[in-house]
């Protein structure tokens, strides 16, 4: 491979259906990279422009599916979003107080978070319950409510008094009421919206269920979307169309509600989109449901969501990527182009909407050298709003493949990876005629790009150092990056700090909402899992592909300003070092830090089982609430 990723997954709690995500997941990927393993892709070489349209009949849908389980096994696997963006300062009815609110990527697009602030008080999302927390002013600090429930929580929003949680797992088969017939996938997810207005008293005031497992959510205004996903199957001769649950009534999603494209596939799943107002829990949900492959990953703007799902081309024997634009305005969806491009993305981040354009990053080809030659290469495509290519910047650092992307204004960043760490300035200002401005080459790389200002970048992802023989590096510990990009045609990094050694671990590598970013404040904040080596234990050198022992957890505080990144301290919620020096090669704890944010001038880290008030600029303890 090009670079031996790390094989350390967290040790948790046996739940079944965590585990069988988990396989979906994996099943999903393990797919798609045997496609790009197997078949060379010539670029040249698109299908036709895919279009959605509606199934005349139940029994036309049934076909449909015959036809593709005849010629393919179904594969039932849902593939989670992986879903990076731009910290926003709240609005807040208290003007008179500054906090920090989620890491999102389109400014006025929330999205959904497993903690929230409105300022004065925390909501926390720890497995199967939300907590309500007084945390300003911190003389005040309290729990205030606890809210169970009955299965795993995904995320939620907070608008005002309005608190939206999901919940997503399984659940007693639904009789379908037009056939029937119980489920084959007993998978769902539900919204609720509580009334907070007295936070230790909430109040339920609305619940919608969807059919199949959350993929993602987004809230625009008063209205949230929620996309959940359900495999396609025929069970007793019968296929078992999605339902919404809406408070007790059942409604069976027809076949000729039910969009689709006549594309071949090695995976069919329903995909539902729900709208909800949060405000007026008289209007009903809207909805629309597609049968697509599995989604690869979701963008969404403050007009339109992006679904992007890869295929196997077989007239061609490509890999390319169908992606779907559906205009959203308050409870209106509607279903408005479809179009293909090369390849496969990497996440939310490889796609964006600018000025009347979507933009995509993808990868074609693949990396390994088992199988003899690489033929990875990346690719930029600029679609109109019918999803038509009219611009593209092809071949990008063949051999290769994308670390990270990030699209801001007329420019995009790519950061691709096999030895060293090469970071592309591309100009998006000439839609048709994208073209590199500039790259520099350095070790590490980064899986995450943050902007900082007009002229700065910020990555964050590993340093490495590369093997002797053979064709790739080793990845070593957490690295953060700042980059000046004010001479788009020489980007340089100014300055970076590591933290730790092999095996050094961060959220942030995989979750964008785990990161805290003030540009004001000149704060950057990540939670950490750090793995230190002990060069006792190796009497010459120490080879680079040694793993360290854990020895810290919890969130770095730093400095970064024009110049620099500098350490202001750390803070940890584990008081014994020796939990961390028994956990192995796994570690998992209660008192790991999750997320970290700040109100005023003080900053809050949150772990299920306690919350921590430091001092924003000394980092000096002045509270600390215990959770249930």
């Amino acid at each position: 491979m090009g670079i031996l990723k790390d094989m350390k997954v967290r040790s948790v709690a046996p739940k079944v259906f965590a585990l069988i995500m988990a396989c979906a997941y994996l099943s999903m990927i393990f797919t798609v990279l045997a496609w790009s393993v197997w078949f060379k892709p010539d670029i040249s070489l698109v299908s036709a422009h895919p279009s959605l349209v509606r199934f005349s009949s139940y029994e036309e849908l049934k076909d449909f599916l015959n036809r593709s389980s005849s010629k393919w096994p179904l594969f039932f696997g849902i593939l989670r979003g992986s879903s990076f963006g731009f910290t926003i300062l709240a609005d807040s009815k208290e003007a008179s107080i500054d906090y920090s609110k989620t890491n999102i990527q389109v400014e006025g697009v929330d999205e959904a978070d497993i903690v929230k602030c409105d300022g004065q008080y925390l909501y926390i999302a720890s497995d199967k319950k939300i907590l309500i927390v007084k945390a300003y002013p911190p003389d005040e600090a309290a729990v205030f409510a606890e809210i169970k429930t009955n299965r795993t929580v995904t995320g939620l929003f907070i608008n005002g008094d309005r608190l939206v949680i999901f919940e997503s797992g399984f659940e007693e088969p639904v009789i379908r009421p037009l056939r029937k017939t119980p489920s084959c996938w007993n998978v769902m997810t539900t919204l609720k919206v509580f009334d907070v207005s007295d936070r230790k008293s909430p109040v339920l005031v609305r619940s919608v269920s969807l059919d199949g497992a959350y993929f993602a959510s987004r809230m625009i205004g008063d209205y949230v979307y929620v996309v959940a996903n359900k495999p396609a199957c025929i069970l007793e001769g019968e296929v078992p169309l999605p339902v919404i649950i809406d408070e007790k009534r059942i409604i069976e999603i027809p076949a000729s509600k039910i969009y689709y494209t006549n594309s071949s596939d090695r995976y069919y799943g329903f995909t539902t989109i729900l709208a909800v107002n949060i405000r007026d829990v008289s209007l009903k949900p809207s909805h629309e449901t597609f049968l697509l492959g599995a989604s690869r990953g979701i963008y969404v703007s403050l007009n339109n969501v992006y679904l992007a799902i890869p295929r196997y081309d077989e007239k061609n024997g490509v890999v390319v990527t169908e992606v779907h634009r559906i205009r959203i305005e308050e409870n209106k969806i509607k279903c408005e182009a479809s179009g293909r491009v090369p390849g496969y993305i990497l996440n939310q981040f490889s796609m964006d909407e600018n000025n009347g354009y979507f933009r995509i990053a993808t990868t074609t080809g693949h990396l390994s050298r088992i199988t003899g030659q690489a033929t990875s290469s990346n690719h930029i495509y600029v679609l109109d709003m019918d999803l038509k290519i009219v611009g593209k910047l092809e071949n990008i650092a063949p051999n290769e493949r994308i670390y990270s992307a990030r699209f801001m204004g007329t420019r995009c960043y790519l950061v691709t990876f096999k030895k060293v760490d090469p970071l592309f300035v591309i100009s998006l200002e000439d839609p048709t005629k994208p073209r590199v401005l500039g790259k520099l080459k350095i070790p590490g790389y980064s899986d995450y790009l943050h902007p900082y200002g007009e002229n700065y970048l910020i990555g964050i992802g590993k340093e490495t150092v590369e093997a002797e023989d053979g064709d790739f590096a080793w990845y070593q510990g957490v690295k953060i990056s700042l980059f000046d990009v004010s001479d788009v045609e020489n980007p340089k990094e100014i300055a970076k700090y590591v933290i730790g050694d092999r095996g050094t671990d961060s959220p942030v590598l995989r979750d964008h909402k785990a990161l805290l970013f003030d540009e004001k404040r000149n704060l950057l904040a990540i939670p950490v899992l750090v793995a230190e080596i002990n060069e006792k234990k190796y009497p010459g050198d120490v080879p680079p592909n040694a793993y360290g022992d854990y020895v810290w957890q919890g969130v770095y505080v730093f400095t970064i300003t024009e110049t620099g990144i500098s350490l202001r301290g750390r803070v940890t919620h584990i008081d014994d070092p020796e939990d961390l020096a028994k956990s192995g090669f796994y570690f998992d704890s209660e008192y790991s830090v999750k997320r970290a944010l700040y109100i005023e001038n003080l900053l809050y880290s949150i772990s299920d089982k306690k919350i921590k008030i430091n001092e924003l600029t000394t980092l000096q303890q002045i509270g600390e609430i215990n959770l249930p």
